[in-house]
């Protein structure tokens, strides 16, 4: 039985809505027939609930809003860029800060320049873009999570952690001057948005010390990462969600960060280092692929709302509500049922298509199926993390096979209510009561890079 007690009310009014509506049943199926399965490729104006993503799909506030009115958009030297400046290192703490358009230009920037070819990168799970951005720049990625994050079913906090048995292992096997830097994600998206324990983030950084690495965080979904510390680990329940991020980030070197997300904007992102020479390159290289170091691919305004909402996000009241939001629909499904990833994470409820399709091989890509299903019967639109995510190995050209197998319905902020919630859950659970009628499918087109993008399937 769910205790609705427990649930915040949200902690915002609504000033402006965007109608939405529901297509037929048989328009929908001629939609995901069309994009080829791939919900990726379907118009939002054929989606009734979205949760595709939680990036850039954030409603902003009325001081955010009022903000981009006093855009500085000159081409160098934005007073909006040193407000963001001012307020980055406020909250984070680094020296330096690089402005670009989104999380995946600081990524590419921060590969470029940190990582010399054949050098590991080890990191608590990987990421689509990060792993993509790494290795294209010579690097290999080394998953060094717990092994408890592979598992589905096991409930325990911090399955985010990387194991330091794994990290002491990869140092002593390939010597510390082959590694290029430590990738830790605060939290961990693709294990179900599990979080990352201080006090593994401070023994990380005892470890590389000792070996002069580097390490730098992925920083998306920090503000979700302090919520679960100041919830669940010993010593942070009367600390403040700033003084939680300023400590979590005093163990780094550094930080790629996409404002899409905790900033709670539609567009931007920015790196942040310690090392001047690092500076040095990043500023150099930004010029290259974003624009000038005072705006990196923004306008001013952007900026502006950027700086308006990380402040914003670290309101306690807003990230309960936002963390609350994501385990009610997490909840709902479990009382079901309902095969998910556990603990429920910070930004999304990941369905386990493993259990959800057991008729279903791994190579017949359950998960993309499973996606393109839930758009058909209900109009929510959600995405694959599984095996057409993983994409293939660069040497071999076989699949990767990641052991979890996943759907994943993204909450985006201050966006949607608990009845949406509702309704969501309601369209999972008769899904999963009619899971049989769910095909395999192969691919029709596949990309070389990101296939999950742009990927078009047929049904087996």
């Amino acid at each position: 039985m769910i205790d609705f007690s427990k649930y915040p009310a949200e902690p915002f009014r609504i000033k402006s809505v965007e109608p939405v509506a529901m297509i037929s049943r048989e328009e929908r199926l001629k939609v995901a027939q069309e994009a080829g399965y791939n919900t990726f490729l379907i118009n939002s104006k054929d989606v009734y609930i979205d949760l595709l993503t939680d990036s850039g799909t954030n409603a902003m506030s009325d001081r955010q809003w009022g903000g981009m009115m006093i855009g500085d958009e000159a081409y160098a030297g934005s007073r909006n860029f040193h407000h963001l400046e001012e307020v980055v290192r406020k909250h984070f703490g680094f020296k330096h800060l690089v402005p670009t358009h989104q999380g995946r230009g600081a990524e590419n920037l921060l590969s470029q320049i940190a990582i010399k070819p054949g050098q590991y990168v080890p990191g608590n799970m990987y990421f689509t873009t990060t792993r993509y951005h790494q290795e294209r720049n010579g690097g290999i990625f080394v998953d060094i999570i717990r092994d408890e994050a592979h598992d589905a079913t096991l409930d325990i906090p911090f399955k985010g952690n990387i194991d330091l048995a794994k990290l002491q292992k990869l140092i002593d096997e390939k010597g510390a001057e082959n590694i290029a830097y430590v990738c830790l994600a605060v939290t961990v998206n693709l294990a179900g948005g599990q979080p990352v324990a201080m006090e593994n983030m401070r023994a990380v950084r005892e470890l590389t010390q000792k070996h002069g690495i580097k390490v730098f965080y992925d920083a998306t979904r920090c503000v979700e990462n302090a919520y679960f510390i100041k919830e669940q680990e010993a010593g942070y329940a009367d600390k403040t969600i700033s003084e939680i991020v300023h400590e979590m980030f005093s163990y780094a070197d550094g930080c790629t960060m996409s404002g899409k997300k905790d900033c709670l904007v539609n567009i931007g992102g920015f790196l942040c280092m310690n090392d001047e020479e690092l500076f040095q390159n990043a500023k150099e290289l930004v010029v290259v692929y974003e624009g000038m170091p005072s705006y990196g691919g923004l306008a001013g305004r952007d900026m502006e709302a950027m700086a308006i909402g990380l402040e914003e996000s670290m309101q306690y009241e807003y990230i309960r509500h936002r963390v609350l939001q994501v385990r009610y629909l997490g909840d709902r499904l479990k009382a079901a049922g309902v095969p998910i990833i556990e603990p429920v994470g910070g930004h999304a409820v990941f369905l386990d298509a493993r259990r959800f399709c057991p008729h279903l091989t791994q190579e017949q890509f359950p998960a993309q199926s499973l996606a393109a299903n839930l758009y058909i019967e209900s109009g929510v639109r959600s995405m694959e993390r599984g095996i057409v995510s993983a994409g293939r190995d660069i040497n071999t050209g076989e699949n990767h096979k990641p052991k979890l197998e996943t759907v994943r319905l993204t909450i985006p902020r201050r966006v949607y209510t608990y009845k949406h919630m509702d309704v969501v859950a309601d369209a999972v659970i008769d899904l999963y009561k009619n899971k049989e009628q769910i095909k395999g499918l192969r691919f029709v087109y596949e990309p070389k890079q990101l296939r999950f993008f742009t990927a078009r399937f047929e049904e087996i």
